[in-house]
């Protein structure tokens, strides 16, 4: 698959999984963060691999454990600001309509909420191995 269709598919799944609303109930992560399921879809053309898009919501202060997701990760920023960081990468704070990536390989060691008064919303796409979990915590 070229990356130019690689682009296509994701952006295709964001405004798919945008249109169709929570598929699931939010679970708690880290420090109180909402996670919820937002679209799963089997990529049927990358065979073994599934399309995942969650919301984050972040209550004022809150942040997730360190962790890796041994997937393509996604990230776009909703409302509020957040802080993220790869291991050996530099720390970065987001606003609305900001970006961040994350590879298979990366763990993520800062992802919190840059407000201690305001929540703060982002959306992921998962690219990962179908069944795989969505978050392993790294110790």
């Amino acid at each position: 698959m070229t990356s130019t269709k690689l682009v296509l598919l994701l952006a295709c799944l964001a405004t798919a999984g945008l249109a169709t609303g929570a598929l699931a109930t939010g679970a708690l992560v880290g420090n109180e963060a909402k996670v919820t399921a937002v679209l799963s879809k089997d990529l049927m053309d990358i065979p073994g691999k599934e399309g995942l898009m969650l919301t984050v919501e972040y209550p004022p202060g809150g942040s997730d454990p360190i962790h890796r997701h041994n997937a393509h990760a996604f990230v776009y920023v909703l409302e509020g600001s957040i802080v993220m960081q790869v291991r050996g990468g530099r720390e970065t704070t987001l606003t609305p309509g900001q970006t961040f990536y994350e590879g298979p390989d990366d763990v993520h060691v800062v992802g919190r909420n840059a407000s201690q008064t305001k929540p703060a919303k982002f959306v992921v796409l998962l690219v990962k191995d179908k069944g795989a979990p969505a978050l392993v915590p790294v110790r």
